[in-house]
């Protein structure tokens, strides 16, 4: 490979729409760009993702001479890209908290061997945070608890599923993203914590991974300055990237970055730059997913730091030959021949799990009656890491017309004429069900809860998204950790409703 060729082998780009994008052609075509990354605006349905990864192999290997990695963040539950004929498995959280190790092996394989049927070779999960931050805005249901030996036994299992079903997956974020009240697509989260600190926590879950063979690790977009005190984040560290992860914890596998356009490098440093410094600090392959002109700025500067002798030419030359390798093993002859539909075994799967995944606090024994009246907000994009919002209907509505009853819908921060319509229209009802979302930062929601509660008839609180919302909820309010608002989720709610199944799940947090 010349330099080039090295180059665009260790950068990772997005496009907009369902087809090759003529500007995404160009890049491959003169950078040679070994790798592409998919989101929601990519993917319509499974045929369809099909048939755009069969062409980006084309395009790749006609340009390069090698195979793409064609990455994608499916980590099941609202972290999911795959379209909604695919199968949408629970996410990180929500496994655990069915109590069984081996369902992260069992759901990983089920996401491993739909995507390798599609053609995406390359998925960026699991995540190993250890979520022991309930403020954190952008972990949180991601992370599959509080504790390191959770997240340790159950993103294990999760590589496990993955590699059976012949798909490269990734831990992240390295070293770990738990602790945090910042989100890093929006700004700049700090963890002032030492070497001894984090190798007493945040590290337990990325070093079982490395025991167990996981060929990937992606670093994070975190400033640690008792570890690298020259201001910049984990991502763009020598001392973090080279020094702790290849060094002191011996990782030989890939090293990815998390998005150069995400605000905690873009606002702060700037995407360009965050890709050269990035590079230099030993990352092996960095994702600029969203920018045509950020991309090819990227790969220029790159090119020129490298002629001026700012990154080493040595160094790019192993870890684009590195990239190479692990091609060569998850990779290679990527067409997909089997059927791009779940079979009905992986659903039946998938729904059982779900089921137990579901966490009822309290009283097991929920009846609503004849009147139940459903009421909440409709859910919104909390983090970017979510898909973007594209429910039909709210919570309250889909209850409602398969339940029987009334609803209403309210705002994400209900205000107090809100609150006032929603209990006077509650009054004579049989039951009251209201949906959370994110009401930790809507303190309306609560507020709705606290005027309900005191009608006089069962009142349940579903949270839709973090589990933490069920936290202090009045006294006689049973608590439904839900995990997500997904169809798959609404229709187990529906039949736990009906009392077609009885709950099992267990809180893996505490609250």
């Amino acid at each position: 490979m010349d330099l080039r060729e090295q180059i665009g082998q260790r950068l990772v780009i997005g496009f907009p729409g369902t087809e090759l994008d003529p500007e995404f052609v160009r890049l491959v075509r003169e950078y040679k760009i070994g790798n592409v990354i998919l989101f929601q605006r990519n993917l319509k349905s499974m045929e369809q993702v099909k048939a755009l990864c069969a062409d980006i192999q084309e395009l790749v290997r006609r340009e390069t001479g090698h195979d793409a990695f064609i990455t994608i963040d499916q980590e099941g539950g609202k972290v999911t890209r795959l379209p909604g004929d695919g199968c949408n498995v629970p996410g990180a959280m929500a496994t655990a908290a069915t109590g069984d190790v081996e369902n992260a092996e069992i759901l990983a394989h089920i996401t491993a061997k739909e995507l390798k049927a599609v053609g995406v070779n390359f998925n960026l999960a699991p995540c190993m945070d250890v979520n022991n931050n309930p403020e954190n805005p952008v972990i949180g249901v991601r992370s599959y608890g509080d504790t390191a030996e959770t997240v340790a036994a159950y993103g294990t299992a999760a590589f496990r599923g993955f590699r059976k079903g012949g798909v490269l997956s990734c831990a992240k974020h390295f070293p770990g993203h738990g602790d945090t009240a910042v989100d890093s697509h929006v700004g700049l989260p700090v963890i002032d914590k030492t070497m001894e600190e984090l190798e007493a926590l945040e590290l337990k879950p990325f070093r079982a991974a490395m025991e167990a063979g996981i060929p990937a690790v992606m670093g994070s977009h975190i400033l640690f300055p008792k570890l690298e005190p020259d201001n910049v984040p984990c991502t763009m560290s020598r001392r973090i990237v080279t020094g702790v992860l290849k060094g002191r914890l011996g990782f030989p596998g890939l090293v990815v970055s998390d998005c150069m356009e995400m605000d905690a490098i873009k606002k702060y440093y700037g995407t360009v730059k965050g890709v050269v410094s990035a590079m230099a600090a030993g990352v092996d392959m960095v994702l600029v997913c969203h920018t045509a002109a950020l991309q090819e700025e990227s790969a220029r500067a790159v090119l020129q730091a490298v002629e001026e002798g700012r990154l080493s030419g040595e160094e790019m030359r192993r870890s684009a030959e590195k990239v190479v390798r692990l091609k060569e093993e998850y990779a290679k002859g990527a067409e997909a021949e089997a059927p791009c539909r779940c079979t009905e075994e992986d659903r039946a799967l998938e729904r059982e799990i779900r089921r137990k995944s579901i966490v009822v606090m309290g009283e097991k024994e929920i009846s609503l009656g004849d009147t139940p009246f459903f009421t909440g907000s409709g859910s919104y994009r909390a983090t970017l890491a979510f898909n973007d919002e594209e429910l039909s209907e709210t919570f309250a509505a889909h209850m409602a017309a398969r339940l029987g009853g009334t609803h209403f819908d309210v705002g994400s921060d209900p205000k107090e004429e809100e609150i006032g319509e929603a209990a006077e229209r509650a009054r004579g009802a049989s039951s009251i069900v209201v949906s959370l979302f994110a009401a930790r930062e809507q303190a309306g929601q609560y507020r709705l809860v606290e005027a309900l509660s005191g009608l006089g008839v069962p009142v349940v609180a579903v949270a839709l998204y973090s589990p933490y919302d069920l936290k202090d909820l009045p006294e006689g309010v049973t608590g439904i950790a839900a995990w997500d608002n997904t169809p798959q989720t609404l229709q187990a709610l529906e039949e736990l409703f009906r009392g077609e199944w009885q709950p099992t799940g267990r809180m893996p947090v505490k609250l």
